[in-house]
């Protein structure tokens, strides 16, 4: 591939496209978003994500014979000088290549199939929270995560590295609670909202977290809000020798929980098939 000359002013019109797509302001269906590095732009790439413009930092264009960007295509490339490319991306330790695209549509605030298990998210804030539980969601195999309003954005910069490429391939709903409930509640799915210790909680090994349910986890410094507790269906803790762990600990146990109870179901359902 034959690589166009380095762009040398911060003022370019490309250079300035870059700055604002990796700005963490890009949310809506349509906005350029962008991404910086070797690792996320890999994720991006065997997501099925098609890029607009790659960037590529004048001195590191080796980077792009790498296995994990083999077959990276855009509609355009451009290379930028180091103090111009550096200017441009939100990375304290740029990697040498940066790439934008489009944000895509937003799935409807429709109910998960009858076999899944969701994540409900009520104002998170942090976005590296936020991307953790993404990647979580991921791992345990949750079919989609629903998000509040005031949930942070999905496509915030500090929460797609959290997420390790996980956002590009989870679908996240976003939608006033009462309605997600609605969506839920439609196709019999039961919520399940994470507490602090309380007497009237459920010990998450001792609850049933079998599919199709959903996981509700709440704001870090304030946790769930009466309307979302009102709306769940059981409330269930972890039992620890502290008070209450981090959002993203909490909700990542309570994935983990479901996904071992499920596989569990499923061998035992083989097991009974077979005659063992």
């Amino acid at each position: 591939m034959t690589l166009p000359p380095p762009i040398t002013s911060r003022t370019n019109a490309r250079v300035k496209a870059l700055r604002a797509a990796c700005s963490g302001k890009s949310s809506l269906p349509g906005d350029l978003l962008g991404i910086e590095g070797e690792n996320l732009i890999g994720e991006a790439l065997r997501s099925g994500i098609g890029f607009d413009t790659v960037y590529v930092r004048e001195g590191s264009e080796g980077v792009l014979e790498r296995a994990s960007l083999r077959g990276l295509q855009a509609q355009s490339w451009a290379v930028l000088s180091k103090d111009v490319f550096e200017s441009a991306v939100d990375t304290a330790s740029p990697q040498g290549v940066a790439a934008t695209f489009r944000i895509a549509q937003p799935l409807p605030l429709g109910a998960p199939k009858n076999s899944e298990v969701c994540l409900v998210l009520e104002d998170i804030q942090d976005p590296g929270n936020f991307g953790t539980l993404i990647r979580s969601a991921e791992a345990f195999s949750v079919s989609r995560v629903y998000v509040t309003p005031g949930t942070v954005n999905q496509w915030n910069p500090k929460a797609m590295r959290a997420s390790a490429g996980s956002v590009f391939r989870m679908p996240v709903v976003r939608g006033p609670l009462s309605e997600i409930k609605s969506a839920l509640g439609a196709e019999g799915v039961r919520l399940y909202a994470a507490v602090a210790r309380s007497s009237g909680a459920t010990p998450v090994m001792q609850a049933k977290l079998l599919a199709p349910c959903a996981l509700m986890i709440g704001n870090e410094g304030a946790g769930l809000s009466m309307t979302a507790l009102e709306l769940a269906d059981e409330q269930v803790h972890i039992p620890c020798s502290v008070e209450s762990l981090n959002a993203a600990i909490a909700g990542s146990t309570l994935m983990y929980e479901s996904f071992r109870q499920n596989l569990h179901e499923a061998f035992g359902r083989i097991h009974l098939s077979k005659g063992l």
